[in-house]
């Protein structure tokens, strides 16, 4: 066999197909990032930034953010759609605008608003809360603001005070019973709204979020709802507020015909209210822009089947042609791409603790003299396997396995001659899984055997706080050992968290070579001791929103990652969440329970259970834990 290569590792783990050329890996066999420099840009290793973060003081798991590449996107929609409306000869403008529910985190919004600023990029906001965190980070008026959402007086109010500060602050309508709420106090604050209408859109959406588009979507109005409020503003003298016409289809759309499909039907609706008498002049065409996850550029749920060259080029064409056609004037487009911003930001770092093995690839010496007599015809079973006999020893191998467990259930079998029986059992069919390999048909018994010889990693995270879409949707996201990369990975392997729930597992996996979904990891073996880490990549949207404290496990370190004169800058640092946290989290006082705690001890003292001295060391050790870091440290 010839050497292992990074080549090699780049092709089983997929990273130049999914990489986005943002990672790639070094010569050395480490994962990196490539960020800027100064003028040019340069790798960082993954695991150098780790190695950096733990003689820092910081634990894994981490969360490592790469301001450079929240940059880049955000260059890059905006420069793509700048080159799509200039060859077209578009005589609109494009605004893009940030959906802050995507990733809520301060350091994100901050970095958002900083790096947007030159291409006037906005927020959607579709809570108070959010609403308020635009307002606080966005000093650029020419930057548009989207409220989207249920609408009480105190988020009308506050949107038509940012207007009357002179922001470009759209209240977009949602439901029938927001528009009388939003006039009223529009004449009782003496302030004209910029108002926007949310359609729902017939044509529909594909992906985990279909229900998103279509007409049993659940935000927006439909035809004959979007004609009565016309008419009501009419009424009421406020149809020249109605500047914006919004659709939104939902998000990872894989499929670019039915995205031009939908902008079809929306343009159409649009030139309708300019020809209503609306001034319209703003087209909010939603989010949905996808992220290719694996790597396969297809129509699927974890990737798409159009570039971003195509996706800018494509809507500007569909707008453009229907308002010539209609003699109207082509509006400023807006999109609310969230995930295709922020996905690449983020990289979940985590070790593993421990593993579980199936495979036994090492030779089973022959059972000593006078041993049980099942474990004899275990072994013998070794000796026959080929590829002619693989039917026949599975047979055999899975019957004396039994046999082995029916008589330790009887008595007739000890704790140590099971341990040594399964133990055989695992080797044979491991070499029954080798001896499939080279065989051009493999018996429809043996078909699941591989799966099952699939061992576990324990992972020092949690699934439901780190990757909760992993376990919801089944979203894939890519994942790659930060080392050894320069090393074939012997082993396959799935990734279970430190969560006590037998959904806390990642087993369906990208594969990098193209072949879809594997159920398993690629990975190296590692012995006791060893550190070996793994990361998790393109997390950046949702995960760190929707995460929750199963098992009480909460948000772990995150840190900012740049580049200045050739060394790694570590910024922003934050501290993940203590066990103290997590228990104020669920209405727990750690006070009070430290208290409680304490005279449950001192009574232990009382009893002569134990000493002064302990109870001092014992009250120590709980205060450390109670400070201390939520996963294993």
């Amino acid at each position: 066999m010839s050497a292992w290569s990074i080549d090699d590792s780049r092709e089983l783990y997929g990273v130049e197909r999914w990489g986005n050329s943002y990672f790639d890996i070094n010569e050395s066999g480490e994962a990196v990032v490539h960020l800027r420099d100064s003028y040019k840009t340069v790798p960082v290793s993954l695991k150098k930034v780790v190695d950096g973060m733990r003689e820092r003081g910081f634990a894994l798991p981490q969360i490592l953010r790469f301001r450079d590449l929240l940059d880049n996107r955000i260059e890059s929609i905006n420069r793509t759609f700048a080159d799509a409306i200039q060859e077209a000869g578009y005589t609109g403008a494009y605004r893009g605008v940030y959906p802050i529910k995507v990733n809520q985190q301060q350091q994100v919004i901050e970095e958002i608003a900083a790096f947007g600023k030159r291409y006037h990029y906005g927020f959607e906001a579709g809570s108070k809360p959010e609403l308020i965190a635009a307002l606080s980070y966005i000093s650029d008026t020419e930057a548009l603001i989207i409220c989207n959402g249920y609408k009480d007086d105190e988020f009308i109010d506050l949107a038509l005070h940012a207007k009357s500060m002179g922001y470009q602050i759209f209240i977009v309508v949602e439901m029938p019973g927001e528009l009388p709420d939003i006039i009223r106090r529009s004449r009782e604050m003496g302030i004209r709204p910029l108002l926007g209408i949310r359609f729902r859109l017939s044509t529909n959406s594909e992906g985990h979020w279909a229900e998103s588009g279509g007409d049993r979507s659940v935000f927006g109005l439909n035809t004959s709802q979007l004609i009565d409020m016309v008419d009501y503003l009419r009424e009421e003298d406020f149809l020249d507020c109605l500047q914006l016409f919004h659709y939104h289809q939902g998000s990872q759309l894989p499929n670019i015909r039915v995205i031009r499909e939908a902008a079809l039907e929306a343009v159409r609706v649009y030139v309708s209210l300019v020809k209503e008498g609306a001034p319209m002049g703003y087209l909010d065409m939603g989010g949905g822009l996808a992220v290719d996850y694996d790597g396969s550029q297809e129509n699927s749920a974890s990737s798409c089947n159009y570039t971003l060259a195509e996706y800018c080029s494509d809507l500007i064409e569909v707008v453009q042609d229907q308002c010539r056609i209609a003699g109207v004037q082509e509006p400023t487009i807006i999109t609310e791409s969230g995930r295709a911003i922020v996905a690449y930001y983020s990289v979940l770092v985590f070790n593993i603790l421990d593993v579980t093995r199936f495979e036994e690839k090492e030779a089973q010496p022959r059972p000593e003299k006078g041993s049980a007599k099942i474990l004899f015809d275990l072994w013998e079973i070794s000796e026959r396997i080929s590829e002619d006999t693989l039917q026949e020893c599975f047979n055999d191998a899975v019957f004396y396995r039994d046999q082995a467990r029916a008589q330790f259930t009887h008595g007739s079998l000890d704790l140590r001659t099971r341990g040594e029986a399964e133990r055989l059992y695992w080797w044979n069919c491991t070499l029954l899984a080798e001896a499939m390999q080279r065989v051009e048909e493999v018996p429809d018994d043996l078909a699941g055997l591989d799966r099952t010889l699939i061992d576990f990693y324990y992972s020092n995270f949690s699934l439901f706080q780190s990757l909760p879409d992993s376990w919801a949707i089944d979203q894939l996201f890519p994942f790659m050992p930060l080392h050894r990369l320069n090393e074939e990975p012997t082993h396959r392997a799935i990734l279970a968290d430190i969560t006590c729930d037998c959904d806390g597992k990642v087993d369906q996996f990208i594969d990098g070579e193209g072949n879809g979904v594997r159920d398993y990891l690629p990975v190296h073996d590692r012995e006791p001791g060893d550190d070996y880490v793994i990361g998790a990549f393109l997390v950046g949207a949702y995960q760190e929103t929707l995460g929750d404290l199963h098992n009480l496990l909460g948000d772990p370190h995150v840190v900012s990652i740049g580049v200045k004169d050739g060394e790694i800058t570590y910024q922003n640092e934050v501290e993940g969440d203590s066990v103290a946290d997590v228990l104020s989290y669920v209405e727990y006082n750690p006070k009070t329970m430290e208290r409680r705690f304490r005279s449950t001890a001192e009574s232990a003292v009382q009893r002569g259970a134990i000493t002064p001295t302990q109870l001092k060391s014992i009250m120590d050790a709980y205060r450390e834990t109670l400070n201390g870091y939520t996963y294993y440290e």
